[in-house]
């Protein structure tokens, strides 16, 4: 998949404002969380034998591919043993990664991204490649902006293994169910997106990690 599979909408343009704040924001919190950065390296690298960092391949704007980092929390090579999904309780999952997916901190070198401009703080899901194809025309609009860091999608399936773990077929379920229903989500943030709007989706998200609904 590449640039040209996406058609560009005129209407769209870039949003500097959005990617200064971007940037300060990401570049601000990669210096004051160094401590947290480097303990999230130490734990993903005493969990097992591996690198610290785990390099998803992600579909972004426009449809080109990058690499999103997180600090890597199952075994080496979990994506050859099991399917492309993250169930509750998945056996491929440390528990040393357990805590790091609990306390979002595997997400941190997300920023990594944002800096290099393959991603935003605020935007649509970044998904794998393999589920993209099942992408409907209407549902490829949402590659028209930079994948988030959070959003509205993100927020509301903050449970998605538990979601997943409770299907028969995980994977068939995330197809034909909560995929689409997250890419509403995002179509609809990219039809209303705004900076004030990213301000409001950046402080729930703060909300939903400090204070998790039951």
């Amino acid at each position: 998949m590449d640039s040209s599979s996406v058609s560009k909408d005129p209407h769209i343009r870039p949003n500097w404002a959005k990617r200064s704040f971007d940037v300060l924001f990401a570049i601000t919190t990669l210096l004051l969380s160094s401590p947290l950065f480097l303990l999230g390296s130490l734990l993903a690298k005493v969990q097992s034998t591996g690198p610290v960092f785990y390099k998803a391949k992600r579909v972004g704007k426009d449809g080109t591919i990058f690499e999103m980092y997180k600090f890597r929390t199952m075994v080496v090579d979990a994506d050859q043993i099991g399917i492309g999904l993250t169930t509750h309780k998945d056996s491929r999952v440390t528990w040393i990664g357990r805590i790091l997916r609990f306390t979002k901190l595997d997400e941190l070198p997300n920023l990594i991204n944002v800096v290099k401009g393959e991603m935003s703080l605020i935007g649509p899901r970044p998904e794998a490649p393999k589920y993209v194809k099942y992408y409907t025309e209407t549902q490829r609009r949402v590659l028209l902006v930079k994948p988030g860091i959070t959003g509205p999608s993100q927020i509301a399936n903050r449970n998605e293994e538990e979601k997943l773990a409770a299907q028969t077929d995980p994977e068939h379920y995330y197809i034909t169910q909560l995929m689409p229903k997250k890419l509403e989500l995002d179509l609809h943030y990219v039809a209303t997106q705004g900076f004030i709007s990213d301000i409001g989706w950046l402080i729930k998200t703060f909300w939903v990690v400090i204070f998790p609904p039951n």
